[in-house]
């Protein structure tokens, strides 16, 4: 039955491929959107840039707390991905 079924799909194989690439875009782009690596690194130069004069810490602080929400959303999608794998 299984060469039956492989030659009856056959003609669906490119939308077979072409959801499977979607898919790996999907993945990556979401690796790429909630890697927490950027954000602490925008964190540390919020920090070098109000020791250095460049912003005052009333911008400090609202800067810093968008950052530290962004860092809580990436760790909540994380959690979440790790409780359905």
């Amino acid at each position: 039955m299984g060469l039956i079924s492989s030659i009856l799909t056959l003609p669906l194989a490119p939308v077979r491929g072409t959801v499977w690439v979607l898919d790996q875009v999907v993945h990556a782009a979401e690796e790429e959107y909630y890697d927490p690596e950027p954000v602490r690194g925008r964190l540390a130069q919020l920090e070098q840039d109000l020791n250095n004069g460049l912003i005052d810490d009333e911008e400090f602080d609202r800067r810093e707390d968008e950052l530290l929400d962004r860092l809580d959303e990436i760790e909540a999608y994380r959690d979440s991905r790790r409780r359905t794998s």
